[in-house]
């Protein structure tokens, strides 16, 4: 077997491999003589087969397994030696094709781009600033005041008063479809909240300005994709009695309030506001912090990129702004995206920071833990209510959807990595100012 170099330009890499035709024999025999003691034929005792009958009979198939076996492992020998990594799978053609015949000896040219040498990283004299904000009393107020209208009740209106967007009007209706009731079309003392979105469209904008006791006629017609098939596109009529109308009443900011969100008091459910309210200005800090890492990383490490993996970039940056920007198009159905120099110069950024941060956890053996993956397969999973085992076993099936819960994980904790490398000091400042500092991101 002969590997021989044919172009090395950059990080452009070619090889020929030849197998000759008598290492392929070899590997056939190889192969047979192994199997031999285990084979039955008719008219011939189990392992008493005679070779030639079984090359024969198995030589075509066991050549087609030896050829790959070879080159197979002619690849991964010459990358053991080389030290080379390709940035993405090797391109490999066979010369002859399909006017290979037996007997010929096999000629493999094999291109790849390589994954460059990642310099050593040096963080002497980098300082990163933390931005960090109390939650102040106001602020705490303020989300206490949202978790009593999420709590809030419903009184009667005065008498006589009419119904109005976020009002509570209890209802018995009864839906009719060409005159006929339907099933599932009637309930008595339904509590319907006018604005919410709960019901079919339409319907609760025909209650908006009904008073208690009286009759309102609700004419709608079902949506196309309806998930009953027997109503999907009909126009149906609810009969419906109005028997109260209510308007909602936050509940009182106290001790009531604190157990029903599972404190002990309401000093207890403001140490639990503050607490959250502090975790999530951190994780914004957190944000501004890394944006300003990153962009200390990409102007202190240089090295040639794979243009391959660049335009691969290039095209999925240029993809996803144009439906970003095109957000009523939810399919690949459209022109092809031409992809421009801003869309290089961002997909170069990525591309090297994101060998840089791959090199540096794989040199400091930086992992993500079994438990830290269950963590975030629970975490997506709560997007799917009542089928989050199915989720778990998609994920368990799908080795790609695991790798694109891992990547991110992965990465913050390089980044966590780097963080200690780096001087950091702290800066308090207030909430409008980390909000600014967020917007400034967003902007870039």
């Amino acid at each position: 077997m002969q590997v021989t170099e044919t172009l090395n330009e950059g990080l452009k890499r070619g090889y020929q491999i030849t197998v000759t035709a008598a290492e392929l024999e070899e590997k056939v025999n190889e192969k047979l003589t192994e199997a031999q003691p285990e084979i039955e034929m008719k008219g011939f005792r189990k392992g008493k087969v005679p070779m030639a009958l079984l090359k024969k009979q198995y030589g075509q198939r066991l050549l087609g397994e030896a050829m790959q076996e070879a080159v197979d492992g002619a690849m991964s020998k010459h990358f053991e030696d080389s030290g080379d990594r390709p940035a993405l799978q090797p391109d490999v053609k066979m010369q002859a094709g399909e006017d290979w015949k037996e007997g010929d000896d096999v000629v493999v040219d094999m291109t790849y781009e390589a994954l460059p040498a990642i310099p050593e990283l040096d963080m002497k004299g980098v300082t990163l600033e933390k931005l960090v904000v109390k939650a102040a009393d106001a602020d705490i107020d303020e989300a206490l005041s949202s978790l009593a209208e999420t709590a809030q009740n419903f009184v009667d209106r005065k008498k006589g008063t009419k119904a109005k967007d976020g009002d509570q009007v209890v209802i018995d209706f009864l839906g009719k479809v060409d005159g006929e009731a339907f099933e599932g079309g009637a309930a008595e003392d339904y509590p319907l909240v006018l604005g919410s979105g709960s019901f079919i469209p339409g319907f609760e904008e025909q209650l908006v300005g009904a008073k208690a006791g009286e009759e309102v006629e609700v004419k709608v017609s079902f949506p196309a994709e309806y998930g009953a098939a027997n109503l999907a596109g009909k126009d149906a009529v609810f009969e419906c009695t109005v028997k109260e109308v209510k308007e909602p009443k936050p509940a009182e900011i106290d001790d009531e309030l604190a157990k029903k969100f599972g404190a002990d008091d309401l000093a207890a459910l403001k140490a639990q506001v503050a607490e959250r309210l502090e975790a999530e200005y951190a994780g914004a800090s957190r944000a501004v912090m890394k944006r300003a890492l990153l962009d200390v990383l990409d102007q202190k490490v240089s090295f040639d990129l794979p243009p391959s993996l660049v335009d691969a970039e290039a095209k999925q940056i240029a993809h996803q702004l144009w439906h970003e920007e095109n957000p009523e198009v939810h399919d690949h159905n459209h022109p092809e995206i031409e992809t421009t120099d801003e869309h290089t110069k961002l997909a170069e950024r990525r591309v090297r920071l994101g060998l840089l941060l791959a090199e540096l956890g794989q040199k400091n053996e930086i992992e993500v833990t079994d438990a830290e993956m269950t963590q975030a397969i629970m975490g997506q999973a709560r997007q799917y209510p009542g089928q989050e085992r199915q989720f778990f076993e998609f994920v368990q099936q799908n080795p790609q959807m695991q790798q694109q819960l891992r990547a991110p994980i992965f990465e913050d904790k390089v980044i966590d990595y780097v963080f200690e490398l780096a001087e950091v000091t702290e800066k308090e400042v207030s909430k409008d100012d980390l909000q600014k500092a967020v917007e400034a991101l967003e902007e870039e």
